[in-house]
């Protein structure tokens, strides 16, 4: 993982990592002891001028949001014929559920941990390749990174200086867990609205590192809730798969079923 060792690199070099061969005194140490606060410090300027900027409490005491559009697949880089229709409910921390086709007759849960598909055949789990993968990007999502991840006292914040994102200058956050995990948060210098999300994970049966990002676009306020319209999926610099909102709004009345798999399951089989 690249980026991996040069935040290593980055952390030895601020933290005053000592020359071989060369003692080093307490006095010595602090210099680089008060950069490497001064850089978590701009760290969180950024992050917190992030959520200023998505809202402020309006987005962090959201109950839920709701979004309907359609998405393409790609492979390699290369788009399927066609888009599919989605409604999608998203409640934190860990409800999303997902309804596809205009008759709304196939539907995805991820509830927990746990992720489940229901059909007119009825309900059955979703292949665990697949529940990993949607609970790993939701566990390095920008809503876990602010809700979670910067409330931890063991969190490092690194600001790893200016870049270029979506073709915006961004200022670029890396935010590494207890558990030595990292999520890259890339911020519009201007807007401060989220521009990337970035985050890598070693493949299990093959044991090789893959990038997962997601880029943001077509921002407009709802509800007081500025809202990227246009989501991009990445996998190791690849583009997977493109999301495009056609409606969305947040803090919806939800039926007291509404998370019930079994319920979904009646209502579709009838």
């Amino acid at each position: 993982m690249g980026r991996r060792i040069l935040v290593g690199a980055m952390l030895a070099l601020m933290m005053g990592a000592p020359f071989a061969g060369r003692t080093q005194t307490p006095e010595a140490a602090n210099p680089a002891t008060d950069d490497a606060a001064k850089n978590a410090a701009k760290a969180r300027v950024v992050l917190d001028a992030m959520v200023k900027a998505m809202g402020g409490d309006a987005w962090l005491n959201m109950k839920n949001q709701y979004r309907e559009g359609h998405y393409a697949v790609f492979f390699h880089g290369t788009p399927n014929l066609g888009t599919t229709k989605f409604y999608e409910v998203h409640a934190w921390p860990d409800h999303d559920r997902t309804e596809f086709t205009t008759h709304r007759d196939v539907m995805q849960f991820f509830i927990g941990r746990q992720g489940w598909e229901v059909t007119y055949r009825g309900k059955k789990p979703l292949p665990a390749d697949q529940v990993e993968d949607y609970l790993r990007r939701r566990d390095h999502s920008v809503e876990t990174a602010v809700k979670v991840w910067m409330k931890d006292p063991n969190t490092i914040l690194i600001y790893e200086g200016q870049q270029l994102a979506e073709r915006h200058l961004a200022d670029t956050v890396t935010l590494i867990s207890a558990k030595n995990e990292a999520i890259t948060i890339q911020v519009d210098a201007q807007t401060h609205l989220p521009l990337r999300r970035s985050f890598q994970w070693r493949d299990p049966e093959y044991h090789d590192k893959n990038t997962d990002a997601e880029e943001y676009d077509g921002y407009r306020p709802v509800d007081g809730i500025p809202t990227p319209y246009t989501v991009t999926r990445f996998k190791n610099d690849e583009m997977i798969r493109q999301i495009f909102i056609d409606k969305t709004s947040f803090n919806q009345d939800l039926p007291a079923d509404f998370w019930s798999v079994d319920t979904a399951e009646h209502r579709i089989k009838k």
